[in-house]
């Protein structure tokens, strides 16, 4: 049994309860009741875990559960392994062997359209995407510390981490191989230093890998909390706790497939997320919020702030492009309007990156000033 926990600690009370519903906005859990309270000690859910990245090599083996029995059978993958979509997994079904791809039913091969039964055995073996090379490109980076070992960079706003569909260039990525040919080889090649991601959207401090040792030392200090990402967040509404953490799994919204969401059953993939959130400041119908992070799920902080009932302002996927409260003062709510629509995007930033040098042991510590349009709109809110 996993715990799925939002532990609330503050003058309130030591368990302050958070509830939540469709209409404010925020981001149901799937399989849950929108009016539960978040404080959710003795859940029994089966969640199925999944890494971010494509299944690997290897594999994977799942038993079609009553629940998904009549599903399609690329739907039924795509929803038990969230890192794939209906057209990779139908350029799975195509390979047919062919360079190590297969999918098969109960050891037969079979069309996507195919309808899953119940205890139906699935067997997914992915072909090998086709190559995607990054290429160097002269792009602007903030870089904040480099040596032998290592950069950080103050990653900008609007800018993609690593070519992707959609976008194969003009990344992160083709920036640091315009700026160096001396990046980790650790991972794919279109992801070359890459030891953690930030959203396109989201602006702030990373550090990138320049030799495998280093690549390697910095994802361990990751995953044994070691080293600290933390963010400060402008979110709709007043928490009533000071501190709380968040502990929901995250998986990929089943039906959305450009989503995250809070997965609270085991009919949907899901994995392990904690977010420690702290309320710094209340600003008129806004709170600014300090997050830390144990782990790094894709949009993990959006989510959970959207699940706990208060979305980042500007979040056009998790509920933050809502509208401002009527306020006496007009012109105080015409400039917070305008400046929130000069945010283009999450009012979010990773504002504090430490960790251990991977090569003399020294512990290193960074900051970051929040974006002019967020600091912009925090400033009025504070006026006012």
């Amino acid at each position: 049994m996993r715990r799925n926990i939002l532990y609330c600690h503050g003058e309130m009370s030591e368990w302050s309860m958070v509830r939540f519903s469709k209409s404010r906005g925020c981001n149901s859990p799937v399989g849950s009741n929108p009016t539960l309270s978040v404080l959710r000690e003795n859940m029994d859910d089966t969640v199925f875990e999944e890494d971010d990245e494509a299944p690997d090599s290897q594999g994977k083996t799942l038993i079609v559960p009553d629940i998904h029995s009549g599903e399609r059978l690329d739907q039924f993958i795509v929803s038990m392994i969230p890192s794939t979509s209906r057209s990779e997994v139908q350029r799975w079904l195509d390979a047919d062997g062919v360079n190590g791809g297969s999918i098969l039913v109960n050891g037969t091969v079979y069309k996507a359209s195919y309808r899953v039964r119940s205890g139906d055995i699935v067997t997914v073996v992915p072909s090998p995407r086709p190559p995607m090379h990054a290429q160097p490109e002269d792009l602007p980076l903030n870089i904040v510390y480099e040596d032998e070992h290592l950069l950080v960079i103050d990653k900008a706003r609007g800018m993609v981490v690593h070519p992707a569909p959609g976008s194969p260039s003009g990344t992160l990525v083709n920036a640091l191989l315009g700026y160096t040919s001396r990046l980790s080889g650790t991972g794919e090649g279109f992801r070359p230093g890459i030891v953690h991601r930030l959203d396109r959207d989201t602006g702030g401090l990373m550090v990138v890998a320049r030799t495998d040792s280093a690549h390697a030392h910095l994802q361990a200090q990751i995953q044994s909390r070691n080293a600290k990402r933390e963010y400060q967040a402008l979110v709709w509404g007043h928490p009533q706790f000071k501190t709380a953490d968040v502990n929901v799994p995250i998986g990929r919204h089943p039906t959305d497939r450009k989503k995250m969401a809070v997965i609270t059953t085991g009919e949907h993939a899901a994995r392990h997320a904690v977010t420690h959130l702290e309320v710094l400041e209340s600003l008129q119908s806004f709170s600014l919020l300090h997050a830390r992070l144990d782990t790094g799920r894709t949009h993990q902080i959006r989510v959970h702030c959207s699940f706990a009932g208060f979305s980042i302002v500007g979040d056009q996927l998790y509920g933050g492009m809502r509208q401002l409260p009527a306020l006496r003062n007009a012109l105080l709510a015409q400039r917070i309007s305008a400046a929130i629509g000069n945010l283009h995007g999450q009012a979010l930033h990773a504002v504090k990156l430490s960790f251990n040098h991977p090569g003399n042991g020294e512990r290193l510590e960074f900051h970051s000033l929040l974006p002019p349009p967020m600091q912009q709109l925090i400033d009025i809110l504070r006026e006012g």
